[in-house]
């Protein structure tokens, strides 16, 4: 089983690389669900790591519905990471109707080129993920993270078992969403081909506390950051050997 972690900073992606797995995805403000690493994180990874980088294309957090004019900045944002020489993109767009945006999603696997392409969780937005999953073996699409429309992989691994037996031969379903070393065994045991996962840890610094926070009052404080643990990757790495 080939293991994909969401590394939210350099640390994550070096951590990702030394401990065994096959490739990263990258992004920034994990805790808003990902958004788009800035250029030189990108540049800097690349350059620091041996495996495939894949980059989140996010413009901002909310939903997956874009303006013309925030598809223009994924698609040039897609083209950087070609010329950095990043090995994929994970992107998608959505309808109102929170149905795949075909010509939209299109648009950015055009702009991806050669690079691979894989549609992220707003998948499991769709109101009919066979449906959606179809909508996007029909554009070319050939991975999909997903879990199961479930706020965890786990809760949803009966739904992501029926997607991969019916497009096993066209659409890569990658389980992901609150995997862990409890549970990660079980996507194992069902077939599935590759996995996504963060194994983060939370660490808290011992700078001074400030004086106002930035923070929202529903997400960690300011003294507070997670990264990818090295052991943490390594010890379920070996899990799914």
């Amino acid at each position: 089983m080939r293991t994909e972690i969401c590394a939210s900073s350099l640390r994550s992606a070096i951590n990702a690389a030394e401990a065994g797995a096959d490739r990263i995805e990258l992004c920034s403000e994990l805790l808003l669900g990902g958004v788009t690493p800035s250029y030189g994180m990108i540049r800097e990874v690349v350059r620091k790591i041996d495996i495939p980088v894949y980059v989140l294309i996010r413009p901002r957090s909310g939903n997956f519905t874009y303006t013309a004019e925030e598809l223009e900045i994924m698609r040039n944002d897609i083209r950087m990471c070609a010329e950095l020489g990043c090995k994929g993109v994970v992107s998608g767009v959505l309808k109102k109707d929170h149905t795949i945006d075909s010509v939209a999603t299109a648009g950015l696997m055009e702009a991806a080129g050669e690079m691979d392409f894989t549609f992220h969780r707003g998948f499991d937005w769709t109101p009919d993920q066979k449906d959606a999953a179809t909508r996007l073996v029909n554009i070319g699409c050939k991975r999909v993270l997903s879990s199961g429309g479930m706020p965890s992989a786990h809760e949803g691994i009966d739904r992501l078992i029926f997607l991969d037996r019916i497009f096993m031969d066209t659409l890569t379903i990658m389980p992901g969403g609150g995997i862990n070393e409890r549970n990660i065994g079980a996507f194992k045991k069902a077939g599935f081909r590759e996995i996504h996962f963060s194994a983060s840890v939370m660490h808290r610094s011992d700078e001074a506390k400030p004086a106002i926070s930035f923070m929202p009052q529903s997400l960690p404080d300011d003294q507070t950051f997670y990264f990818s643990d090295k052991e943490k990757i390594k010890r379920m790495v070996n899990l799914v050997k």
